[in-house]
């Protein structure tokens, strides 16, 4: 076995913030080449405040459902609102 790899098997991506040089996850996208889709690794978003290029961490635009049912459910008991 390597001794490039880390303790869980996974490889170290080498990725890096072009702006700050923080280390950033590696992240799959699709690019369509001759006609099927095939797996492209580039650089994620960084996740470092003082960067430049920074974007949050992933927040869910919306509740999960078990929210929406509690919702619908405080709905029910109130009656429609005015």
């Amino acid at each position: 076995m390597s001794t490039d790899r880390n303790r869980d098997g996974t490889q170290p991506s080498g990725r890096v913030c072009g702006s700050c040089r923080q280390p950033v996850d590696t992240v799959v996208r699709r690019h369509k080449t001759f006609g099927i889709y095939v797996p492209q690794w580039t650089a994620g978003p960084c996740h470092n405040p003082d960067c430049e290029r920074y974007v949050p961490e992933y927040v869910p635009a919306y509740p999960p459902r078990a929210a929406h049912a509690e919702i619908d459910r405080r709905r029910k008991q109130t009656g429609p609102p005015a």
